[in-house]
């Protein structure tokens, strides 16, 4: 949660007046305190750990009216995608964006990660870099998503949104460009309820 790319992405959002909530996964904290990477548990694994801290958040909230947006960055984005029908259906958040989904795992095109999405109510953001190896445009062109998720696509980016430098494009710049996005998307859903 405290990634140099969470840090300046939290940064962009909050200079566009969105509060952030990060978290870390109990997978993620134990890499850190060990220092030994292991492979991430699968998304489904992780879903009463990240709905946890969505109802601490809720719950903290208390009835403010200010509409919730869960989301996250790869695997967390996921995760959000896989608790907020539910949660959206109870009226409970109002909406999801995820930066860089894995719509599919490295190399493993053919293991789409998709089937919830094909008839999916909440309002939805992704934010996905146009080469992402986990989801690139052409591949994603060809996914039979629900046509209510909005996806803006960063040109040249990669999972982490990051430009290669021959295209004249910038991490930085693509970071402002998903905040805007993001908060265009926040006020939109605002609008909504």
């Amino acid at each position: 949660m405290d990634h140099p790319w969470m840090v300046a992405m939290t940064g962009e959002l909050v200079q566009r007046r969105l509060s952030v909530v990060r978290f870390e996964f109990g997978f993620m904290a134990a890499q850190r305190a060990g220092g030994r990477r292991r492979p991430a548990p699968r998304g489904e694994r992780l879903i009463g750990e990240y709905g946890a801290v969505v109802e601490k958040l809720l719950g903290e909230a208390n009835g403010d009216g200010l509409p919730v947006l869960i989301g996250g960055k790869s695997l967390g984005g996921r995760v959000a995608s896989l608790v907020a029908q539910e949660l959206h259906a109870a009226g409970r958040i109002a909406g999801v964006v995820c930066l860089g989904y894995p719509f599919h795992p490295a190399k493993k095109p053919e293991r789409l990660r998709t089937a919830h999405l094909k008839t999916f109510a909440p309002p939805a953001l992704i934010v996905q870099g146009a080469r992402d190896p986990l989801g690139s445009r052409e591949e994603v062109a060809g996914y039979a998503l629900d046509p209510r998720i909005a996806i803006e696509w960063l040109a040249d980016g990669d999972h982490d949104l990051k430009p290669r430098k021959r295209s004249g494009l910038t991490l930085e710049g693509h970071m402002a460009s998903a905040a805007i996005r993001i908060s265009a998307f926040a006020a939109d859903v605002a609008g909504r309820g």
